[in-house]
């Protein structure tokens, strides 16, 4: 096993019944009476640590980073492009998911509200728990907090007007994206209170720190535009001093360095711990394993199924600035795989001997991050990939707090957090290369910094939806030029709709502008 947050996970499942504001009807099958296990938990300890356990469980399946979050979260951005032969997957990305098939955006949707409904039944019960360590109630209560954030962050962030449930119950009604930012920056807030700066046990990595529900609170005031409070959070994780880039950027997507310095939160994957079975979602089982489909998912042709691939604007905008050495940027060769001079390797295999026989392979590219392509693995098809997900890295931090500086009037200042990660890859000096920017010069080098620090991540689009770009009539044409996918785009559909099986159960629910 790889960490004890595995160890209880399939017990508790068996103990709480798995309701949502999606309902349907095995949701509503009825806990055994004859079985006392629900009416005799939360009595101990043990019983809080094994409940907030399975509040990280929802972290794991398909829903979220097993497969379907981030496949949300990076077919919209510009940095990817999907051919993928399945509609519910090829449609994200060209902005037409479709409100009757709520495949992969809905099962997100439902698992989300799955964890939260977890975390509700931690914070309700844990505190008439008696503990002998007060500290060890404080954590279970802040992880509680977290991840009810981080829940409700993205619900906030991918659906806008969602029911916010803060306590267990039967019907949540529909709140404003408001509303909905302001409940994700309570609970981040109470779980900074709450949470320790890092755990000393190593069967603890993993759990939520203080850093890490500080990272997230500062994006939550970034992505309402608080600029003032953001930049105070972020200096706030910046000052606990215990976050650094690691020297090689490739070692944030492989399995050989997880949980390392640079990182605030990921999620814990694992080819040893639990079975082999895939957790497609729904009911648990004892066989299901704590591994991601994320690899093969994403994987090159032949290795994978290859449903995302980058673009080659993310590949032509890594040629645009050279390293002091005179080389490419390092970052390139560790986000995709392509025919490069010089070679490359892929599985144990020569990039361009493999793909000889097929001329389209061999002049396309595919995506490297979170690929097992170092040469232990054949290929991905055991759709078994143990390469954690990092959610948060302390590079996004550091740049985040950049561009917060250049909004509040301090752009010399953002010029020293954007060095430190061009620092690791060998770029030159900003301040000598491009001195004295204005503060809208800088949005557009800080633009630029976060499209080749962040490929692949999830992050692009989230960037490109909150600095208004889909309503610049100008920036939304340049990324029809970059990326034919935004032809498609319309007003309101940088969101996705409310699942229909919402909409159907809650009765007043409005549907998202644009479906």
């Amino acid at each position: 096993m790889k960490y004890k947050i595995y160890n209880y996970l399939a017990g508790f499942f068996s103990l709480a019944i798995i309701t949502t504001s999606c309902v349907n009807d095995e949701d509503l099958v009825q806990v055994d009476p004859n079985n006392d296990a629900v009416d005799s938990f939360w009595k101990t300890e043990q019983d809080a640590i094994e409940g907030v356990n399975a509040v990280y469980g929802s972290l794991l399946t398909d829903g979220t980073y097993m497969r379907s979050t981030p496949l949300l979260l990076d077919l919209k951005g510009d940095d990817t492009r999907s051919n993928s032969p399945w509609g519910a997957m090829y449609n994200v990305g060209r902005f037409n998911s479709n409100v009757s098939d709520a495949a992969i955006y809905g099962w997100a949707y439902e698992t989300y509200y799955q964890g939260i409904y977890r975390a509700n039944q931690v914070l309700e019960n844990v505190p008439d728990i008696t503990f002998t360590d007060a500290a060890l109630k404080n954590r279970i209560l802040g992880e509680a907090r977290f991840l009810r954030g981080l829940y409700l962050f993205h619900a906030v962030n991918m659906f806008k007007n969602v029911p916010l449930p803060t306590q267990i119950a039967a019907f949540y009604p529909q709140k404003t994206e408001a509303e909905g930012w302001a409940q994700v920056i309570a609970d981040f807030k109470a779980a900074a209170e709450l949470l320790p700066v890092s755990h000393t046990d190593i069967n603890d990595k993993g759990r939520a720190t203080k850093g890490a529900a500080l990272g997230y609170l500062g994006k939550a005031y970034l992505f309402t535009r608080d600029f003032p409070n953001a930049k105070i959070t972020f200096k706030q994780v910046i000052d606990l001093g215990v976050y650094s880039l690691v020297s090689n950027y490739r070692d944030n997507f492989t399995d050989t360095n997880e949980n390392n310095s640079e990182s605030l939160f990921e999620v814990q994957f694992s080819r040893s711990a639990g079975g082999v079975d895939l957790g497609w979602g729904g009911a648990p089982a004892s066989g299901w394993g704590k591994t991601s489909a994320r690899a093969i998912t994403y994987g090159p042709r032949a290795f994978g199924w290859t449903d995302v691939q980058p673009t080659w604007a993310l590949f032509n905008e890594f040629q645009e600035e050279k390293t002091v050495a005179n080389t490419v940027d390092p970052r390139l060769d560790a986000t995709m795989f392509y025919n490069k001079p010089g070679g490359m390797q892929l599985y144990g295999k020569d990039f361009a001997t493999f793909y000889a026989g097929n001329a389209g392979d061999l002049n396309d590219l595919f995506c490297r991050k979170y690929q097992n392509s170092d040469g232990a693995y054949a290929n991905e098809f055991d759709w078994r990939s143990g390469i954690n997900e990092r959610l948060l890295r302390y590079a996004d931090v550091l740049l985040m707090y950049a561009e917060c500086l250049n909004e509040t009037g301090d752009t010399p200042g953002a010029y020293t957090y954007i060095q430190k990660v061009r620092d690791r890859v060998g770029l030159p000096n900003l301040a000598t290369a491009k001195p004295g920017l204005t503060q809208a010069q800088m949005r557009e080098q800080i633009g630029h910094e976060r499209f080749l620090e962040f490929p692949l991540e999830g992050h692009r689009f989230d960037d490109i939806r909150r600095w208004g770009w889909l309503q610049d009539p100008a920036k939304l044409a340049w990324l029809k030029s970059r990326d034919v996918e935004f032809n498609s785009y319309t007003a309101g559909r940088e969101f996705f709709p409310i699942p229909q099986l919402e909409m159907d159960n809650n009765p007043g629910t409005i549907q998202n502008s644009g479906y």
